[in-house]
């Protein structure tokens, strides 16, 4: 599996944002990119039940609103808005913790742009490795998603495993984590804090984690 690390990261536009949720401390992830299809195609890509296990998991439950789904070995929620082709919304439960997905689609020229924002609580999680711990598990899929749209093909889970731990995957997930660090500092964060964080979560991702520090468990 090869992948050109440098163009696939660079399609991506990361933004950090901060807020409050429900009274608490709150932060998002936003990822947005270009696809080379159509609105209707990429909706039924990412949210049909068929496409969605060829570039990402397989999936199990009622993908409608107000239905549960279930991601195999990774999270699981509920659907919360379903606006067909060009907006969901979802909780995202892992590792017993909730955070929220939102996808949006829009047709740009003949392409057609997604945004997803994923939003967390600011707790001990989030303070030990920052917006990569997400940002870096989705750069990984919408990585995988181009190479399906482009190609056809399914992504073979054990080759994907395997390229993880090859130079070239341990690079992606350097550079996505650094520019996961560059998004986190723009967003107000002060730059030594940002590193800390994101050099936790690149050595995770990289298979290189200490054994006395708690993995970032995005399930992304």
């Amino acid at each position: 599996m090869q992948i050109d690390v440098a163009r696939v990261l660079g399609l991506v536009t990361r933004s950090v944002r901060h807020f409050e949720k429900d009274g608490k401390p709150a932060s998002a992830v936003t990822l947005t990119r270009l696809y080379d299809t159509g609105v209707d195609d990429l909706w039924d890509a990412v949210t049909g039940k068929e496409r969605i296990p060829r570039w990402f998991l397989p999936v199990e439950g009622e993908l409608q609103l107000g239905g549960r789904y279930q991601l195999k070995g990774n999270a699981g929620g509920t659907i919360t808005a379903c606006a067909p082709p060009t907006h969901f919304a979802a909780t995202w439960e892992f590792g017993g913790g909730t955070s929220w997905i939102e996808v949006m689609l829009a047709a740009e020229r003949d392409k057609a742009r997604l945004t997803l924002e994923h939003t967390t609580i600011v707790e001990d999680h989030w303070n030990q490795f920052g917006p990569g711990a997400v940002g870096i598990g989705w750069d990984l899929a919408l990585a995988g998603l181009e190479r399906y749209l482009a190609t056809g093909n399914s992504v073979d889970h054990e080759a994907a495993e395997a390229w993880m731990g090859s130079p070239e995957g341990k690079a992606f997930v350097t550079e996505s984590g650094e520019s996961w660090r560059a998004a986190h500092v723009a967003s107000g964060i002060d730059p030594a804090l940002a590193k800390e964080r994101s050099d936790r979560t690149i050595a995770f991702y990289r298979g290189e984690m200490p054994p006395d520090i708690a993995h970032p468990g995005t399930g992304s």
